[in-house]
């Protein structure tokens, strides 16, 4: 939170109000403010209390950090769609973070046989998702196509 003090002036000028206007305000509880001697001071977060605007969260440890990601897969029919959105969706819901899950929403365009899958997460997570694409889709093994080999 911030410690900065306005005088009534301040206010009325940075609210482009009369000052009488925010005298008033203060006089009749909208707005907070200390009186020290004959003047008032109002405090950053009393100011924003009036307008409505939200206070400044502090920061709270480390860093937040999500990514977005958007995966194109081209060449991919409605059904091998389907496939690898269960497969995509099964690998989110497993295994990871609850308080920290992964969103996720697959798209196939028909027309165009392609399919977007559209992630949001945080970085880990995000990377061993794309890296169990990469294996769905550079190894060869038939589960786009639905020829699933027997082990």
């Amino acid at each position: 939170m911030s410690n900065d003090m306005y005088s009534v002036e301040q206010v009325a000028e940075l609210l482009g109000l009369h000052v009488r206007t925010v005298r008033g305000y203060i006089r009749a509880g909208r707005l907070r403010a200390a009186r020290i001697g004959k003047q008032y001071r109002i405090s950053r977060a009393d100011l924003d209390a009036l307008t409505g605007r939200p206070a400044a969260a502090p920061p709270t440890g480390a860093p937040v950090l999500e990514v977005s990601s958007i995966v194109q897969v081209d060449g991919v029919d409605r059904a091998a769609a389907d496939r690898l959105a269960t497969l995509v969706l099964a690998g989110v819901n497993t295994g990871h973070d609850p308080t920290r899950p992964l969103r996720v929403q697959t798209v196939h365009d028909e027309e165009r046989h392609r399919m977007k899958i559209i992630v949001l997460g945080d970085a880990a997570t995000t990377a061993d998702l794309l890296r169990l694409l990469d294996a769905v889709l550079q190894g060869g093994n038939g589960l786009l196509a639905g020829q699933v080999r027997d082990a």
